[in-house]
């Protein structure tokens, strides 16, 4: 952690210049002692810095419960009986940690948490601009849209007219300026310094000429950092009054504040390891721990509510923050900045700072993050624009609110129009409708599958699969079991169901097995009979099989067999034809032999297949990496294996390969398969009248087929 430091301390003390202000604007607006503020982001940054895992993410006193503390605090009648229901919020937040209530984040959809950036990035340069110009007036720490002073976010804009200071304008503009063009200074040593604390610092030296030789630009001190002077440390402690601890409004409050801070906490937390460059992981129970501690203490001592900040991390991040030491040298340097450094950080133009925290909203909102999101389609840029609008015009928490209620709508529409796969194909001769079930099916999907089912014409055959549902809703479980014994016997409709898990109470069922009977063998064409290789090799390719159901192919076909297509191919291990074809028992004749070579053995089996079985196809099928061709290459003198490699002779000299010519260039090796291949067919041919006269009148069809070993796939040529 230490090994970071160099990078963490000038980052540290940006994200403290920035907080200060923002500290203390929230205890003015809660009605606070008038350092609780800071005592709160003191106690964030050292106690959650500690405790917490989040390496960027800086706590500090909650400006999103500023409205809820000054409710409470009126409600209550005084600061130390509020204090009490800081800390019982503390307490739940840890027994929310213990009991991993954190795992809320992770179903906060991405289009709502960067919704909740964008927002921010948008609130941020709206509520500085005001400073930018010099008008003051606007709460520091007011990031709702109604403020706290009956104004809100657009009519302070327009207030910009009643009063504003050039010096405020020529700082935050030379400081924009500065922020933006950082990157491109070549000076060494000055980009060691990050760029909003030599923004800072400019401010500073900039209004003190103004104050020597441009008078009229001075920034008066109601236009810089109001920091209050402090006599002694214990007048800014505050103890809480326990005597309320049976109060039930101090528990109603303590609730109140324990469910808002989380909240707020697990969204910045996500929101923040969205824009971490590192895209590290926080645990969002440590954080909850972190925090409910970090609460104790501050209401031990007279602190507000304490919570995740967005605003900060931001600036953290961009600052060159690391590790966690950021937080906890940002809550010492406030410790610090109480004690002894008052009259100095009483300088800095707010006018500077507005500049960092413009130039960080746009880092949070710029223009390509809508444009990615519209690209995602409307249902990402809906949810996510909702999100932005919704913040904007209420704050944090409700926005939030409204973001999850579209997403949810979103979610409910994508299940009601296609919670499952759908496939209608032609598995063999027969047209089947397959439905593929999702991992989880909920009750959310009841109203498109049961659409689905009760529109599945009349005599169809029906797979339903449901090997990769791991979770089935019971009320999905009813429709299918309607579906099986009521809708699907009415309409003749063949139904296969498997996959389903023994805690489902409904069994596997076979009605049909994708079997060709004579009659179809017979209709089908030599073409035909080609597709339907084709299209099961595409599935094997593509990894799609489909299910066999072996047990019942094997009563099916146990005294009759109706094949499409005969195919000779090689023994290799890796070319079986009835899985590379995705076929089952029954569909098709095969002859396996080194090298797919042909002998009148070979050639009378094929005719066999043809003439009284009834096959329409012949495939001469060969390989890429053929094992017998290599050989024949390699060991042409030897002798040894002659009757097969003297087959392959023919092709190796047709393609004048040699072991040179094929160790020097690998694709030749696959020019003498294929030349090897055609040569059987030819073999056939020369060897049978009967073959040669039903290929010639079309009655058969013969081709050559190569499959290559790398991708599964078999390219056919027609002979």
């Amino acid at each position: 952690m230490f090994s970071k430091l160099k990078f963490d301390f000038p980052a540290s003390i940006v994200v403290f210049l920035v907080a200060l202000p923002l500290c203390l604007g929230v205890a003015l607006a809660s009605n606070a002692p008038i350092l609780s503020g800071i005592l709160s982001g003191v106690i964030g940054g050292v106690v959650v810095g500690v405790l917490s895992r989040s390496q960027v993410s800086v706590s500090g006193p909650a400006a999103g419960l500023t409205t809820v503390v000054l409710v409470a605090i009126n409600q209550l009648g005084s600061f130390d009986v509020f204090l009490v229901s800081v800390i019982i919020a503390g307490v739940i937040q840890i027994l929310a940690g213990y009991l991993k209530a954190g795992i809320i984040a992770n179903y906060i959809p991405s289009n709502v948490i960067k919704g909740l950036l964008a927002s921010i990035g948008i609130i941020l340069i709206l509520k500085q601009i005001p400073h930018a110009f010099g008008y003051d007036d606007v709460p520091e720490e007011d990031f709702a849209f109604l403020q706290s002073d009956n104004e809100n976010t657009f009519s302070e804009l327009f207030n910009i007219l009643n009063y504003f200071s050039y010096g405020a304008i020529v700082i935050s503009m030379i400081s924009i300026f500065m922020l933006i063009y950082w990157e491109k200074i070549t000076i060494k040593w000055l980009k060691k310094i990050p760029a909003s604390l030599f923004v800072v610092i400019f401010g500073i030296i900039l209004n003190s000429i103004f104050y020597h030789f441009i008078p009229f630009l001075y920034i008066h001190q109601e236009h810089l950092v109001n920091m209050p002077k402090i006599e002694s440390f214990e007048s800014i402690l505050s103890f809480p009054n326990f005597m309320a601890i049976s109060n039930k409004d101090v528990w109603i409050i303590g609730i109140e504040i324990a469910a808002i801070a989380t909240l707020e906490t697990l969204l910045n937390l996500e929101a923040v390891e969205n824009i971490d460059p590192y895209k590290r992981k926080a645990s969002p129970n440590r954080e909850l721990i972190a925090q409910g501690y970090g609460n104790i203490v501050s209401g031990l001592i007279g602190g507000i509510p304490i919570t995740s900040v967005i605003v900060r991390s931001s600036v953290n991040i961009n600052a060159g923050g690391q590790t966690k030491m950021v937080s906890i040298l940002h809550g010492l340097f406030l410790l610090l900045s109480i004690l002894f450094l008052g009259s100095v950080l009483n300088l800095i133009p707010l006018a500077s700072l507005a500049a960092i925290l413009i130039i960080t909203g746009y880092k949070l909102a710029k223009i390509t993050l809508f444009i990615e999101k519209f690209k995602k389609g409307w249902n990402q840029f809906i949810p996510f624009i909702v999100t932005v609008i919704s913040i904007l015009f209420t704050d944090l928490l409700i926005g939030i609110l409204i973001g999850l209620i579209v997403s949810i709508l979103f979610l409910l529409k994508s299940n009601y129009k296609n919670p499952f796969k759908i496939k209608r194909e032609k598995l063999n001769v027969k047209e089947t409708i397959t439905i593929e079930l999702p991992n989880q099916v909920s009750f959310l999907n009841k109203a498109s599958i049961k659409n689905i089912l009760w529109g599945i014409p009349k005599n169809s055959n029906v797979i339903l699969e449901a090997k990769h549902s791991d979770y089935i809703d019971n009320d999905i479980l009813e429709l299918i079991e309607d579906f099986r014994s009521t809708i699907a016997k009415e309409r003749n409709i063949h139904l296969n169901i498997y996959g389903l898990q023994k805690n489902f109470h409904i069994a596997d069922q076979i009605e049909f097995v994708n079997i060709i009977d004579k009659d179809e063998q017979q209709k089908l064409s030599p073409k035909d009979v080609l597709e339907i290789l084709m299209n099961g090799n595409k599935r094997f390719a593509d990894g799609i099989l489909t299910e066999k159901y072996y047990g019942q192919q094997i009563n099916a076909t146990s005294d009759k067999q109706n094949p499409i297509a005969v195919i000779v191919s090689c023994i290799d291990s890796r070319t079986s034809p009835e899985i590379i074809f995705d076929l089952g028992l029954g569909d098709i004749i095969s002859i396996r032999i080194a090298g797919n070579i042909i002998n009148r053995e070979i050639v009378e089996s094929i005719e066999f297949s043809c003439q009284k079985i009834g096959t329409k196809l012949i495939v001469i099928l060969g390989h890429s990496n053929c094992g017998a061709v290599t050989y024949a290459v390699n060991s042409r003198e030897d002798g040894q294996y002659s009757s097969m490699t003297s087959k392959i002779e023919k092709s190796i000299i047709a393609c004048n390969c040699s072991k040179e010519r094929m160790d020097n260039n690998p694709n030749i090796l696959d020019k003498v398969i294929v030349a090897n291949t055609n040569n059987s067919i030819t073999e056939v041919l020369l060897a049978s009248d009967f073959l040669k006269e039903e290929i010639k009148y079309q009655r058969i069809k013969i081709v050559s087929g190569f499959y290559d070993t790398k991708n599964g796939r078999v390219t056919f040529d027609e002979f």
